[in-house]
């Protein structure tokens, strides 16, 4: 670090000049850096190395006393903290969903920056809220939806499912806004269904609003992990006639194990029989109704209430960037809207103010970035990265069929996941799920790829995902032959 540097003034930013250098390096070392990480041969291992604590051992513990140059800092970057990363925007990552930031979006976050612009209002920057409504109201063309939809930013799916539960709580009319929930003799107990591979997210957003855990039903899925529609209307009626109210129910497109998809055609109807609310989770498997041959993933979805698509997992838009849409924004503004006097406005009408449908006040200028995204890549170009990274997934897939046991396949391809393991006969499910631990550690270990795990029915599984946007066939292939390599160094 950077010690003996003269002072800088007291008053006022950096140098201009100064900035323009870094600002320059950073530009060239942002090209290096995603290019070198398309070259196997320069590519950098994809899961960090450093062990827990390494990072900030390596940082001093105290600020400084003076200001350091940022020529320093970006050396910093590249000494110090870049071990640390584990490189989610590389096309050799394969674990959870991945992602991407591609120049666009990269772009559109700098201008965002130096724009420093506070969404709240639409008076306070008129082009945030608009820019943004434009935005997802293209996506929401791409993706296939009605123009009955409203669309709002939000950081994460878990957000935006936290908003439309809350939305879903409000519609209930019973006045949860105003008086709350406890000590409450004429409110029942409200229910909130979702597939027993449901994200956790749903868990989270019950917990928050203060249903209480308990009153999360996980519905039975099929043998495609798909939640049964049958089951659903069962445990509907089962709570129903037992004096609870059923409030929600929240079928996934793309379940972040296996990718399944919920019927939700099916679920809208069951859903409509006891007046419950519609929230379909497509933050990952949304994104594959830009592909017009794929667009039936969201079969139904028009029927439902809400739904969210994550731009930042298949979108190819930086993080963070998930879209939250309802039919009912009146719904979503009568569970958040508040105007204290010093953010009243006048004079505007036709504009909304998109702090009213949420939590936040502030709000970053994200739609900027999607919107360059968007535009750079155009409705051809989203469907042609997603329906190559399909066909990828189906190519690894046939490699494990192709290959044989003890390799197996685990869930149906749906999209651009594959879960699959390697199955050595005479092994229980403990020394199976003790093996592929294995299998995976040494394959994230060797560098070439990054894979994760999850565990579908008490089985352990090997999941790659494929969602980068420069991921191509050497590094799927590369991936396939550091598991090979792993099988072949033995127990």
């Amino acid at each position: 670090m950077s010690g003996g540097d003269a002072p800088r003034p007291l008053t006022g930013d950096v140098d201009p000049a100064e900035f323009r250098a870094a600002a320059h390096a950073a530009v060239e070392w942002i090209a290096a850096y995603l290019e070198g990480n398309a070259d196997p041969a320069t590519a950098p291992p994809v899961k960090s190395r450093v062990a827990p604590g390494a990072i900030r051992a390596a940082l001093p513990p105290a600020p400084p006393a003076h200001g350091e140059p940022l020529a320093a800092m970006l050396a910093d970057v590249q000494r110090v903290l870049l071990p640390g990363i584990t490189h989610w925007n590389h096309p050799g990552f394969f674990a959870y969903f991945a992602n991407s930031a591609p120049y666009p979006g990269i772009l559109g976050e700098l201008l965002a920056a130096a724009l420093n612009a506070n969404g709240m209002l639409w008076a306070a920057s008129p082009a945030v809220t608009e820019l943004e409504q434009v935005a997802l109201d293209w996506l929401r063309q791409l993706l296939g939806l009605t123009g009955d939809w409203f669309g709002e930013i939000t950081d994460t799916a878990s957000i935006s499912t936290l908003y439309a539960l809350a939305a879903a709580r409000e519609a209930l009319g019973a006045g949860v806004r105003e008086a709350g929930m406890a000590g409450r003799a004429d409110l029942p107990r409200l229910r909130v269904y979702c597939s027993e591979h449901a994200h956790s997210s749903v868990d989270k957003a019950v917990i928050a609003l203060g249903l209480g855990h308990d009153n999360l039903v996980k519905v039975a899925a099929d043998d495609a992990f798909r939640m049964r529609p049958d089951a659903l209307a069962a445990a509907m009626a089962a709570d129903a006639a037992a004096g609870c109210r059923p409030m929600a129910v929240v079928p996934t497109v793309g379940t972040t194990s296996v990718t399944s998809i919920d019927p939700v055609a099916a679920v809208v109807r069951v859903a409509r029989a006891h007046g419950a609310w519609v929230h379909v989770d497509a933050a990952y498997g949304g994104a594959a109704a830009v592909v017009p041959e794929l667009r039936h993933v969201l079969d139904g979805a028009d029927g439902a209430d809400s739904l969210v698509v994550n731009p930042h997992k298949w979108l190819f838009t930086p993080m963070d960037c998930s879209v939250l849409y309802t039919r009912h924004p009146d719904r979503l503004r009568q569970a958040f809207a508040l105007v204290p006097e010093y953010l009243v406005t006048t004079g505007r009408d036709g504009a909304v103010d998109l702090m009213d449908y949420g939590v936040q006040l502030g709000r970053r200028f994200r739609a900027l970035k999607l919107w360059m995204v968007l535009r750079a890549f155009g409705a051809e170009g989203l469907a042609e990265r997603v329906r190559h990274h399909c066909e990828l997934a189906r190519e690894f897939a046939g490699m494990v069929h192709v290959e044989g046991a003890p390799w197996v396949l685990m869930a149906p391809v749906t999209l651009s996941l594959v879960c699959f393991r390697h199955e050595p006969a005479g092994m229980d499910e403990a020394a199976l799920a003790a093996w592929n631990a294995t299998l995976l550690a040494r394959v994230n270990a060797d560098g070439r790829a990054f894979l994760s795990h999850t565990k579908v029915n008490g089985r352990y599984l090997l999941r790659l995902a494929i969602g980068n946007l420069r991921t191509d066939r050497t590094h799927v292939a590369a991936a396939w032959q550091a598991l090979r390599e792993a099988v072949a160094a033995g127990p």
